[in-house]
């Protein structure tokens, strides 16, 4: 990424429909001195986009492999913001036809601009289809957003929540963004923050779950806990205990599949309302998990984003029945 001493992306770059612009006055010394003349060759351009480092390797190439890299006297354009093909794209054909079904309503968009959205996804809604043709997910909701706006890019989820999980969900609007978004994903860069009702009280104020997770080999819609699963790392943080409960702060240093559930199960005290994971249906007949917040550094000039979900209706109900001393409870 561009370093914020050498290139002010607020006063160099802008979105032109599908291009970037680039101009000089984005640069201090000596970027200015080195910038393309006017004329240059694109292949010139390419290069020395290359040296600035400010794009993957892979983007450049690609751009330029389809005509992408461009001047305007000595504007660098680039073609980033390329909109989706909506007779191919399988998301945006599907968002064309016909109306939303009705639990898109209370999908919102919580944060955008021109390179990334991010969608509040309500308990119960899927992100993505798992089939072709599913209607109904949250990816669909972001398509029919951007087609309300006139402004069809390719959306794509960068990482995802269980079914019945409500929270942030961060989406790219171009390659570039979802090659950035990617890699910070694999560096642990993007912060996930959630909230858990759990059963029992956890007496430490703090902890760490060091633990591999893995699929159980008894029940292929589980995950466990095995000596040779994949690494993965939650922090907890306690916030308020009740006579049987405790809601609790959790952040992910890693994004296996049912993490958090398997995780606080581990430790013996499983989700209220994950019977899959040994937790009781009686107050919730899914799992007291919500995502909180969404911490990240923009995509292309790298100032830091905090997005927050608004908290379910389970919530506070939840919360008002465990404070109740004659509660039904486990």
């Amino acid at each position: 990424m561009a370093n914020p001493s050498t290139f002010d992306w607020k006063k160099g770059a802008v979105r032109e429909g599908r291009k970037l612009i680039l101009t000089r006055s984005g640069c201090s010394r000596p970027l200015s001195e080195s910038w393309p003349q006017a004329g240059s060759r694109p292949h010139d351009i390419k290069l020395w986009l290359q040296q600035q480092e400010w794009f993957p390797l892979k983007w450049v190439n690609l751009l330029f492999s389809v005509g992408g890299i461009q001047q305007d006297g000595e504007r660098i354009v680039l073609d980033a913001f390329p909109p989706a093909d909506l007779d191919k794209d399988p998301l945006y054909r599907l968002a064309s036809e016909g109306a939303a079904v009705q639990a898109l309503a209370a999908c919102r968009v919580l944060y955008e601009d021109d390179s990334v959205l991010v969608m509040h996804k309500p308990t119960g809604v899927p992100v993505h289809a798992s089939k072709p043709g599913e209607r109904g997910t949250l990816d669909e909701a972001a398509a029919r957003h951007m087609l309300k706006k006139g402004d069809p890019l390719p959306v794509r989820h960068i990482h995802r929540l269980d079914n019945e999980t409500s929270g942030p969900v961060l989406y790219s609007k171009h390659d570039l963004a979802q090659l950035r978004l990617d890699e910070a994903m694999r560096q642990k860069a993007i912060e996930r923050v959630y909230l858990a009702f759990v059963q029992g009280k956890i007496s430490k104020p703090r902890g760490v779950i060091n633990a591999p997770i893995g699929r159980d080999r008894k029940q292929s819609s589980r995950r466990c806990v095995t000596h040779n699963g994949d690494p993965a790392v939650t922090r907890y943080e306690t916030m308020e205990r009740y006579p049987k409960a405790t809601l609790v702060r959790i952040r992910l240093e890693t994004g296996r599949t049912h993490q958090i559930r398997v995780h606080m199960s581990y430790l013996g005290h499983p989700l209220i309302g994950d019977s899959l994971y040994g937790g009781e249906t009686v107050l919730l007949k899914h799992q007291a998990l919500h995502g909180e917040m969404l911490v990240f550094n923009h995509p292309l000039h790298g100032a830091p984003i905090k997005v927050q979900s608004p908290l379910p209706e389970w919530h506070s109900l939840l919360k008002h029945t465990l404070s109740e001393p004659s509660s039904p409870w486990l």
